[in-house]
């Protein structure tokens, strides 16, 4: 993938250091000059008092304005806590006496209006009355644990006692179930460690710790809350708060437990970021942007890491560089809502303008001391770059495929899933890769790529909740019940779905049953933009047309015009179910072959059993896919869904 021309930013920035930083040139000053430029741009949007940053250029979250001020003010003090506590106090842009004036008058008179414009312009939101309150309760607590003996120890006791007042409700019970009960372990660690409250502390930390162990699926990954949900938050949430509070508190035993899961998870983890430093966009919350390297830099900071100090700073770096060089700081220097520039299609109604800054995260590394290996050590190439993987992501259902010789990353998805109602683009697809995004449906272009979908009076069919069927080293399989439109689901319809993997190619599978004859069915592939990568989808068995047409589709993350491919065939009247297979390809490979060219397939059927026999061309090995039987599928799903992990 060639590099962008780097947008220039509205702060200076140190030079280039190719001897240390041979793939980003990037240094820890680089990190600090970052950190510097986006604190001074929020600063001109601080209330009178300081208690509120509102940013402009974007719709008020569904918290409202005075909830999304203190989102601004919250977020953006973790940044200038990491900035101030990885230089042992040094402060000499005087961010923290911004803060501490602002912490005084935020907490001076807590409300419960949600807008803007009561009597005091300062005073934050109270958690027991916006709940969003909570999510930057833990932002405010964590900053505060790190900046203690420059910040906290020399407030007034009157400031001390308030903000302990407006902290202590998020200790109680979330109100979501799910990684926001991390929130409250987070501030329970503050004043524990603070020795405020401990009781009541040591109670949130430990309910916390219960709750999440229920979501631990093994292998470094949990899933959040009681769905099937599988994305950046492991990393940004479900890992972060557990490991840093544990380490801040140095809690060994905690820390042994917490510290070796997320050495599991960066195992995985570290492995879906592109060679251009692209993390993977899939799951929500894509606007937090470079937050996706508090993980690693944890790992670093903790010893908990499989990755060599140099390879850490060039994930990290490559990440933050990425973003910065493709417009994600505006000539404001503030950072939009959106992927690189504003994209409101990816949002979420709890983002708000403050929100991009839980990118602080990313910032974690600042609090490895400027000697540390992470900083001094030579750069060293990320796992995208050095070997071809493919491989199962524990048990999630999540297939993970890269290339070495264009650093692409792609993740093929049969088990993970955010909601149980209207399917999500940045979950229910079969595929999503660091180059490419979801395509958002407007009103004459509705095509969704990576899809897989039965026609039913002339409309698509959406994917409903995956269900791990089965998995090895180079396949994943799943089952889904397809919904209509409205929703409903299709009674007694199955899909079995496959991907096998081996380079660049992928071989998707689907077999129907259930569905009446006659039924049409359609397969889409990659969504790729103008100067992207070069996406291929060819018919191998089941399918009417001939080779597949390129139709032009929404925009993406990536870009406002895309072109998907669509293969379309019909269900047949056999009871075992109509087979239908396609061989796929993504590759930033400059004229790849066609992807055809790359393997020969062989179906045979037995017993109700579809056997696929696959011979790869560019080494000669050879690879089986087995398709059951409806009863015996179901079976192996009803396994699947109750077996303990």
């Amino acid at each position: 993938m060639s590099a962008p021309r780097p947008v220039s930013l509205p702060f200076p920035l140190p030079p280039e250091d190719r001897r240390l930083s041979p793939y980003t040139g990037w240094t820890r000053a680089h990190w600090e000059a970052v950190a510097d430029g986006l604190l001074r741009a929020t600063r001109r949007h601080a209330s009178p008092g300081r208690g509120l940053i509102t940013l402009p250029g974007a719709r008020p979250s569904s918290s409202g304005p005075r909830s999304d001020g203190l989102e601004g003010f919250a977020r953006t003090f973790l940044l200038a806590a990491f900035t101030v506590a990885g230089s042992g106090g040094r402060d000499p842009h005087a961010h923290l006496a911004r803060y501490a004036e602002g912490l005084a008058a935020g907490t001076r008179n807590p409300t419960a209006d949600r807008e803007s414009t009561s009597a005091d312009p300062d005073s934050w939101p109270r958690i027991d009355a916006v709940r969003q309150a909570r999510v930057e309760a833990a932002s405010l607590a964590l900053g505060l644990r790190v900046t203690r003996p420059w910040l906290w120890d020399t407030l007034d006791d009157a400031v001390r006692a308030r903000v302990v007042d407006w902290l202590l409700p998020a200790l109680g019970p979330s109100p979501v179930d799910n990684n926001w009960w991390l929130f409250g372990l987070t501030v329970g660690g503050f004043l524990h460690d603070a020795g405020i409250e401990t009781v009541r502390a040591r109670a949130a930390v430990d309910r916390a710790l219960t709750r999440i162990e229920e979501w631990y699926r093994g292998d470094g990954w949990y899933s959040d809350g009681d769905n099937r949900a599988f994305d950046h938050y492991n990393a940004w949430a479900l890992h972060f708060y557990p490991v840093l509070h544990a380490h801040l508190g140095a809690d060994r035993a905690l820390l042994a437990t917490y510290g070796d899961r997320l050495r599991a998870q960066l195992d995985d983890y570290t492995r879906l970021f592109d060679s251009s430093g692209a993390p993977l966009p899939f799951g929500r919350s894509l606007t937090y942007r470079f937050a996706a390297t508090a993980a690693p830099w944890l790992g670093a900071l903790t010893g908990h890491t499989p990755l060599s100090p140099g390879a850490v700073r060039r994930l990290a770096s490559g990440a933050l560089r990425h973003f910065l060089d493709r417009g994600a700081v505006g000539a404001d220097g503030l950072l939009p809502l959106g992927w690189y520039g504003p994209y409101a299609p990816m949002l979420q109604g709890y983002s708000g303008p403050g929100s991009p800054y839980w990118a602080a995260k990313g910032f974690l590394g600042l609090l490895l001391p400027a000697d540390h290996a992470a900083w001094t050590a030579e750069e060293a190439p990320l796992p995208a770059e050095t070997a071809d993987a493919v491989g199962p992501l524990g048990g999630t259902g999540l297939l993970l495929h890269s290339t070495a010789s264009d650093g692409l990353v792609r993740v093929h998805n049969h088990g993970s899933n955010a909601t149980l109602g209207a399917p999500d683009p940045y979950y229910a697809r079969f595929a999503y890769s660091t180059r490419t995004g979801p395509t958002t449906p407007t009103a004459d272009r509705a095509l969704p790529d990576n899809d897989f979908a039965l026609l039913i009076d002339g409309r698509p069919t959406t994917r409903g909740p995956a269900t791990p069927h089965s998995a090895g080293p180079d396949r994943a399989l799943s089952t889904h019940t397809p919904r209509r439109a409205d929703g409903t689901a299709l009674p007694g319809v199955r899909v079995l779905s496959a991907t096998l993997a081996h380079g660049r190619a992928e071989l998707r599978a689907h077999l129907v049953t259930g569905a009446a004859p006659g039924t049409p069915v359609r397969q889409t592939g990659w969504a790729t933009t103008p100067g992207g990568p070069t996406a291929q989808l060819h018919p191998v068995h089941g399918y009417d047309t001939p080779r597949a047409r390129p139709i032009p589709t929404g925009s993406t993350l990536f870009g406002p015009r895309t072109e998907t491919a669509v293969l379309e065939g019909s269900v047949g009247p056999a009871p075992e179910g109509t087979l239908f297979v396609a061989l796929a390809s993504l590759t930033g490979d400059p004229e790849p072959a066609p992807v055809h060219t790359l393997a020969t397939a062989r179906l045979t059927r037995h017993g109700g059993r579809h056997t696929l026999a696959l011979t790869w061309h560019d080494d000669g090995t050879t690879g089986h896919l087995v398709l059951p039987p409806p009863a015996e599928g179901r079976a192996q799903d009803r396994a699947a869904r109750h077996c303990p992990r």
